[in-house]
């Protein structure tokens, strides 16, 4: 079955498991009055939350307002004073004291919300589309740009707050001895009453230049997180989920998944525009129009839009996802957009914020959940000026942990607003958790299942605990048991280690390995292993780089038949790596390997050579790998590293050569392999995952040195293999294979009746292999009758899935129907199949 351990999902649950909300409170009430005479005012529009019409408009300097729903915010406005906003908490709601200062005629902003929503004829009619025109024809770009260079800064601040607690979840006996964080429950970032559980601040310093050639740098240059200053794996999974958007662009990224853009040039298919009126932001005249999806339940939002008068720039934005909305663990998404716009055709981003809650369990309002909140300010534009080459280098000091720390006078000038006293509270809190041991044990078991791994004692991790058992019929019931080392995820260093028996064939195996890294400017490592295992070859054509992984497809007890074509590996293996430029790696692995069938009656691997018959391929051979992973997301750790989730592309080429006669091997060879996996968001249609592998063997080699064009017999989903294939069925020297994913996110199902209510999404799929096997090929194994390519047809299959299966907000579930496409006529073949797994998506 698929689990994808992708670190970004890997203490998900963590801190959903905590999520709550403090104390209700839909009532306030106070006094306003003049902040120069101290004069009580009346006559003042008093805004609940994020209300765009007043809740109450003051006849005296008296104030009391009460609302069905928790009341977080209150904003204060009066024609010719400056609005004023205060945060709600339970012990200032009874006595709040507001002071309004007169403001300069140049700031007043008339606000006049028009609450009905007009019919027009045709779009041409409503003068909202006049305008949305004219932003479409005046589509702006990003002004960096323009320039020869430039530079900026940002600063970020991420928080994760507990929403929804109620006296019975804090009295639970979980939080036995841990009742104290409970004192930290306020008024959050966000504007609810909750508990914030994790800050992260980050400054960044950008440059870039656009001549003579293009380059780009953002170096993190400091960082303060609550409690987990040491674990940037966190760190990173929070900030990995969201994604910088482009208001002018057709589709949002948000999780990977695609939002039509209310100031795309194809809104008018999506959303209904209506005009408002004409108000001053900033001092500048802009038009308010307000937006709101056709249908309900597609992937789209509602909200405001505001254009400036003169040149239709989009000044600022407010969006905010429907009640329906259908992504994984999420009720609701949120984001306020300002930007500045220096000319009559580029835009520079002003201030980013955005906001989700999360949570498992239900979409419905008042379920426990967490505020997870994002906000970027960008500052200290700088363009056309001389930038030092120097800056575009990346330094090794960059990745140490010093290079970030900072006190906190500096933090105290580079936030653009105080924190609140919630969020100064979250250090606190999260520090003196840390020294709560029960705390701590929740936290590892948690990075246990996260991990797979268990923290032993000091320095040893156990696992992984998933692979402890397996079947397959060669070993019968098989036992695994590994461990590493592990002293922090700094470490420059890791060995590994694990052992198997098979009950069966009453055989140990076994394999380590050890690796060193030098430095983390350029990831240069060095590593060497060597294993004794039965493994099923041919799982997949690009191998993957792991010595103590263990072997792949080994298990039949949850297959469509049982698994005869196992082989018996004994290898050795030294490499080297590094990344001279960032995100592209530079690989060389030397390998010393016997292969021979792991049951002759079940699986020949005999083959002549020099008229002679053989049941072992002695292979040496040394590959050279370019490993490349452009705009690729990692966490800052030692020896291993996690790679954020995006729409990053994976590029391997990679050339094997193989050395007769060193160490006792038995060919020379040449092999060329090529593999390209991308995923693409495809507007509002959803995102499609396609995975290109190509390869060629310029020379005669043996079945156990083949490309196998890989099979799944397993009932669950294994990703770029044949479903309907048999293990060892397609064998080529030269081979091309494409596997296309798509996914609707429910855009079909969405139509349907009934059916739309379970928030299933539909995904469809189809795989081709082409590849040739030539007659030298065929002749030098023992049963080379039994093997041929895919040349006469291209080999395909195809079928739909069906995902986001489950309940409330835990939808883990995919099953997919997979039908055989031709090739129909050979014996023992599965025309179709059902396959089923987990995924961990949004």
């Amino acid at each position: 079955m698929m689990l994808n351990n992708n670190s970004k999902h890997k203490y998900l649950f963590f801190f959903l498991f905590f999520t709550s909300l403090a104390w209700a409170q839909n009532k306030a009430s106070g006094r306003i009055v003049d902040e120069k005479n101290n004069k009580e005012l009346s006559k003042v529009d008093i805004f609940i939350n994020n209300n765009k019409t007043p809740s109450l408009t003051t006849t005296s300097g008296s104030f009391a307002v009460q609302s069905d729903s928790i009341i977080y915010q209150l904003k204060f406005s009066r024609k010719n004073y400056t609005a004023e906003t205060v945060e709600i908490t339970p012990e200032n709601a009874d006595n709040i004291f507001v002071q309004l200062s007169q403001a300069a005629v140049s700031s007043i902003q008339e606000i006049v919300i028009n609450t009905g929503k007009t019919k027009y004829k045709s779009k041409k009619e409503n003068p909202a589309y006049a305008i949305m025109q004219k932003v479409w024809d005046r589509k702006r770009n990003n002004g960096l740009e323009k320039f020869d260079t430039y530079s900026y800064k940002e600063y970020e601040k991420t928080q994760f707050d507990l929403n929804n607690l109620d006296s019975a979840f804090m009295k639970k006996k979980i939080f036995k001895k841990l009742d104290f964080i409970f004192d930290y429950a306020d008024s959050t970032a966000s504007g609810r009453l909750g508990l914030p559980i994790f800050l992260n601040e980050a400054v960044y310093e950008n440059y870039g230049k656009n001549k003579p050639e293009k380059d780009s740098k953002r170096t993190l240059v400091a960082q303060k997180t609550s409690g987990f200053q040491d674990n940037q794996v966190i760190t990173v999974s929070a900030k990995n989920l969201y994604r910088d958007i482009n208001i002018y662009d057709n589709t949002l990224n948000y999780f990977d998944i695609g939002f039509q853009s209310p100031v795309g040039s194809d809104g008018f298919s999506t959303y209904d525009y209506s005009l408002v009126d004409t108000i001053a932001i900033r001092g500048e005249q802009a038009f308010h129009i307000r937006y709101q999806p056709k249908r309900k339940d597609i992937l789209a939002f509602q909200g405001n839009l505001y254009i400036d008068t003169d040149t239709y720039a989009v000044i600022g934005a407010t969006l905010k996802s429907t009640q329906k909305i259908n992504v994984n663990f999420v009720n609701s998404v949120s984001t306020q957009l300002e930007y500045d716009n220096p000319d009559e055709t580029t835009f520079l981003p002003k201030k980013l914020v955005t906001e989700f809650e999360i949570s498992p369990f239900s979409k419905k309002k008042g379920s426990k959940s967490i505020i997870a909140r994002r906000s970027v300010d960008y500052s200290d534009y700088e363009f056309n000026k001389p930038l030092d080459p120097s800056v575009f280098k990346r330094k090794e000091e960059e990745y140490e942990d010093k290079f970030i720390e900072k006190d906190e006078a500096y933090w105290t000038k580079a936030r653009p607003d105080t924190l609140s006293r919630a969020e100064q509270g979250v250090y606190n809190m999260l520090d003196q958790l840390q020294q709560t041991p029960k705390f701590n044990r929740i936290v590892k078991l948690f990075e246990t299942l996260g991990s797979r791994y268990y923290n032993a004692f000091k320095g040893i991790d156990i696992g992984p605990i998933f692979s402890i058992y397996g079947r397959n019929k060669v070993e019968g019931d098989r036992i695994r048991l590994g461990a590493r080392t592990y002293f922090g995820l700094n470490d420059m260093w890791r060995a590994q280690f694990y052992t198997a028996y098979g009950f069966k064939d009453q055989q140990v195996k076994y394999g380590v390995d050890a690796r060193y890294m030098f430095n983390k400017l350029n990831r240069f490592m060095i590593g060497a292993g060597t294993s004794r295992d039965i493994a099923q070859l041919g799982g997949q054509l690009t191998s993957g780089d792991g010595l103590t992984t263990g072997p792949q497809s080994t298990s039949t007890f949850f297959a469509r038949g049982e698994n005869n074509s196992l082989s018996s590996v004994n290898q050795t293996r030294v490499f080297a790596a590094i990344e001279p430029w960032k995100n592209i790696q530079l690989r060389v692995d030397g390998v010393m390997q016997s292969i021979k069938s792991a049951d002759l009656e079940l699986f020949n691997l005999m083959y002549y050579k020099d008229g002679n018959l053989r049941k072992t391929v002695n292979d040496s051979h040394v590959t050279f790998s370019i490993i490349a992973k452009p705009g690729a997301k990692f966490s800052q750790t030692g020896i291993d590293r996690y790679q954020a989730r995006n729409l990053a592309p994976t590029i391997v080429l990679r050339y094997t050569r193989g050395i007769e006669g060193l160490f006792n091997a038995d060919f020379n060879y040449d092999k060329l392999q090529f593999m390209l996996s991308k995923p693409f968001l495809i507007g509002t249609l959803g995102k499609s995952i396609v995975n290109i592998e190509a390869g060629k063997n310029f020379n005669t080699v043996p079945l156990a040195l083949q490309n196998i064009i890989p099979a799944n017999l397993s009932y669950g989903l294994v990703p770029n293999t044949f479903s309907q294939l048999n293990y060892y069925e397609f064998v080529a020297d030269t081979y091309v294979t494409l596997n296309l994913e798509h996914h609707f996110n429910g855009k079909i199902l969405s139509y349907i009746p009934l059916i739309k209510k379970l928030k299933l999404r539909e995904v469809a799929f189809i795989r081709g292999a082409y590849g040739t096997l030539s007659d030298a090929s065929k002749a030098i194994n023992v049963e080379g009758f039994k093997y041929s390519a895919p040349s006469e047809h291209i080999y395909y299959e195809y079928g739909f899935g069906i995902e986001n299966i489950g309940i409330g907000n835990l939808r883990l579930f995919r099953v997919d129907f997979n039908w055989r496409g031709n090739y129909l006529d050979r014996p023992g073949i599965s025309k179709f199949g059902v396959k089923a797994g987990i995924q961990v998506e949004f």
